[in-house]
């Protein structure tokens, strides 16, 4: 019993040791992970007409160098005849909005007064002025403070669309400065002999 013992546990550890070279051998035949791959190289830049929305077709077979230095010329003669440099906008402004008008604070007590003033009338009529004026006053302030809230939506709503029209108008002298600086690059690179759109 002792040599099959011995026998059995020897047995195990060769075939212990025959699976795992099989593995090693496996593990090693195994084509290494391919690398990722590189990253695409950046864009090419711009020329200057693309950046400015310009289509600029080399119409008597310029060269591209030749249409660089062109573009740059006729980006400087636009700039200094039209005043604009659209590369570097003016800084925006901020919009010429009305604060909102001075919280009274008072709108409450002057509901209050008037509901106590025509809750004691009424409480008089009724028997109990004093009762009559104590509810009127807890009604007149939560009128008054209706209104305060409503005025104060009133307020933000008409401050946003101030803001919203304000926007739009410097988007649009933007854009006409944008289209003002486009025909004078524009003009400049046809007296070049370029089309340009």
């Amino acid at each position: 019993m002792q040599y099959l013992r011995a026998g059995l546990g020897s047995s195990l550890s060769i075939a212990m040791l025959l699976v795992s070279s099989a593995l090693c051998a496996q593990q090693a035949a195994k084509p290494a992970a391919a690398p990722p791959p590189a990253a695409a190289p950046p864009p090419a830049p711009a020329s200057l007409s693309q950046s400015l929305g310009v289509v600029v077709f080399p119409a008597k077979n310029q060269s591209a160098a030749t249409q660089s230095s062109d573009e740059g010329y006729c980006y400087g003669w636009a700039k200094t005849n039209t005043g604009i440099d659209p590369m570097a906008p003016p800084p925006a402004q901020a919009a010429a909005v009305a604060p909102p008008p001075p919280d009274p604070g008072g709108q409450r007590v002057a509901g209050a007064a008037r509901g106590a003033a025509g809750g004691a009338v009424i409480g008089a009529i009724a028997g109990d002025a004093g009762q009559g004026a104590a509810i009127g006053a807890a009604a007149g302030a939560m009128h008054g403070g209706a209104q305060k809230r409503r005025g104060q939506k009133e307020a933000a709503s008409q401050q946003q669309q101030a803001q919203a029209n304000a926007d739009a108008q410097a988007k649009a002298a933007a854009d006409a400065q944008k289209q003002t600086y486009n025909k004078a690059f524009t003009a400049c690179m046809e007296g070049k002999g370029y089309t340009a759109k």
